[in-house]
C-alpha cells in the first residue's frame, strides 16, 4: 500500500466512512491512476476533467457510478491532499429525477409469493414494512425484535445511525413463523453457520433467479443497491397499510435528528 492510499485510508476511517464506501473510493481514485500511469498527487484539473469524460463517452457509467467517482476524488483532493481548490472544481454529475413505477398491493403480493425461501421471503417482507436496506436487515438479532412496544431496533444502519422502525403485527407473526422453523440464536438471519449473518448477495440472487412478474422487471427492484429499491415512490402509510399497519405516522426526535416511524395494529 502506497503512502498515499495509506493516508486516504486513515482520513476515511477517521471521519467514519462506512466500508462499502471506503472501498468504492479507493477503487475509483486507483483506476484513476491506472489510467494516466501516474500518482493522483502529481495530477491536477484538467486530468480529473479528461477522466470524467472518459468515464461518460468511452466507459459510458451510469450516472450513479459517475457521482461516486466525482465523490471518491474530491475526497482525495480536498481532504487527503488538501489542495486548494473550491469543491465545485470537480464537477458533481446530476442525476435525473424520474417518477417511479408505483406497484399495486397485488405486485407486492405476488412478488413475496414468487420467493420460495421462507427465510428470504422474510428479509424481503422486513426490508419492504420497515424501509430498511437488505444490509440493514441481514444483521438483525433475534433480540433487535421488540413485541412489546412493536419495534425493531436497528443498529448502526445507514450513515451509522441507530434508530427504531414500526413492527406490524402481520411481520412479527411472519418474524415468529420464521423463527420456529430454525431458532437462530443470536443472528435473526443466519447464513451458512450460525455465527454469521447471511449476506445480502445471496438475497440479490433470490431476487433474479424468481419467477418474472412484469411490472417488477420495470422497476429499480433488480438494483444492485437493494433489490427492495420499490420502496421508492412506495409512502411509509401505504407500506404500513400494506403490513397490516392500521394507522402509521412518523415524527423526528430532538436528539440526534433521528426519523422516527410508529404504528398501531389493526384492532380487531
Amino acid at each position: 500500500m502506497t503512502p498515499l492510499r495509506q493516508r486516504m485510508v486513515e482520513d476515511m476511517r477517521v471521519r467514519s466512512l462506512s466500508a462499502n464506501t471506503q472501498r468504492a473510493y479507493l477503487q475509483q481514485v486507483g483506476a484513476f491512476a491506472k489510467h494516466f500511469g501516474r500518482s493522483p498527487a502529481t495530477l491536477g484539473p484538467e486530468e480529473i476533467r479528461a477522466w470524467q469524460l472518459h468515464l461518460v463517452e468511452v466507459r459510458q457509467l451510469a450516472r450513479s457510478s459517475l457521482v461516486t467517482a466525482t465523490a471518491a476524488l474530491r475526497f482525495l483532493y480536498t481532504v487527503t491532499l488538501k489542495r486548494d481548490w473550491s469543491v465545485d472544481d470537480i464537477v458533481m454529475s446530476k442525476q435525473p429525477r424520474t417518477l417511479p413505477v408505483i406497484l399495486s398491493r397485488e405486485d407486492v403480493t405476488a412478488f413475496f409469493e414468487s420467493i420460495r425461501s421462507l427465510k428470504h421471503r422474510a428479509i424481503l417482507m422486513t426490508a419492504y414494512a420497515g424501509g430498511l436496506r437488505i444490509s440493514e436487515v441481514t444483521r438483525l438479532k433475534v433480540n433487535d425484535i421488540d413485541s412489546q412496544r412493536m419495534v425493531l431496533g436497528i443498529e448502526q444502519g445507514k450513515g451509522q445511525v441507530d434508530r427504531y422502525v414500526m413492527l406490524s403485527p402481520r411481520l412479527l407473526e411472519i418474524l415468529r413463523t420464521h423463527w420456529q422453523t430454525g431458532r437462530p440464536q443470536h443472528w435473526l438471519f443466519p447464513g451458512r453457520f450460525a455465527d454469521q449473518p447471511i449476506v445480502p448477495a445471496t438475497i440479490r440472487l433470490a431476487c433474479r433467479i424468481r419467477p418474472r412478474i412484469p411490472v417488477i422487471e420495470r422497476t429499480s427492484l433488480m438494483a444492485d443497491d437493494s433489490p427492495i429499491a420499490m420502496t421508492g415512490g412506495y409512502s411509509c402509510r401505504k407500506r404500513g397499510s400494506c403490513m397490516g399497519m392500521r394507522r402509521v405516522w412518523v415524527h423526528r426526535r430532538r436528539e440526534g435528528g433521528a426519523i422516527a416511524a410508529h404504528g398501531r395494529g389493526e384492532r380487531s
